[in-house]
């Protein structure tokens, strides 16, 4: 019987939103979603780079773990303040997931500089973040920063205020938000 057959896995939305392929040199910035880190390194095989990084060291230790549980090839790398330890040009795509809203408007400015920084021209930028809630849901909750980073333009003004072009939200979906930027050939 056709039907009782287990499916084969499937990416999950974040990671096909991303459009990370194999061979791509790529960094995530953000530690809190391990499962997208071990998929993102995975996606990018043998013949690609993966990076994680996030400003908090115990974060960055549990990424480095699941990781290698997973089987993926991860490098990590503890960013305080959020200034990446890599070479300009470095990467074809960065993954930024859930970090802005937290931060201070300069903090989050630094941050995505640093992305467009290690971006390799015409490379790209992704946000994912968590997407305000709507309906009863939204009513019965306080605000918070995140409310305070969407009410400023959240990603897609992050990112053009760094000076991406092509700014676009893709898709709010399944309680996300994603948004990309590529950054303009020189």
């Amino acid at each position: 019987m056709p039907w009782l057959k287990k499916s084969a896995p499937t990416d999950s939305l974040a990671v096909s939103m991303s459009g990370a392929k194999l061979g791509d040199r790529l960094l995530v910035i953000g530690c809190g979603d391990l499962a997208l880190i071990a998929a993102l390194g995975s996606k990018s095989g043998l013949t690609g780079r993966a990076c994680a990084v996030d400003a908090a060291p115990d974060r960055v230790a549990e990424a480095a773990r699941f990781a290698e549980r997973e089987g993926a090839l991860v490098e990590t790398e503890t960013a305080p303040d959020w200034t990446l330890p890599f070479d300009a040009d470095s990467f074809d795509l960065v993954v930024v997931r859930d970090v802005l809203s937290a931060m201070s408007p300069e903090e989050r400015a630094h941050a995505v500089s640093e992305a467009r920084r290690v971006l390799r021209p015409g490379g790209r930028c992704m946000i994912i973040d968590g997407a305000a809630r709507s309906g009863l849901g939204g009513l019965l909750t306080r605000r918070s920063a995140d409310e305070r980073y969407a009410a400023s333009g959240g990603a897609t003004r992050a990112l053009e205020a760094e000076g991406f072009v092509a700014v676009r939200t893709l898709a709010e979906r399944d309680g996300l938000l994603f948004a990309e930027g590529v950054k303009k050939n020189v």
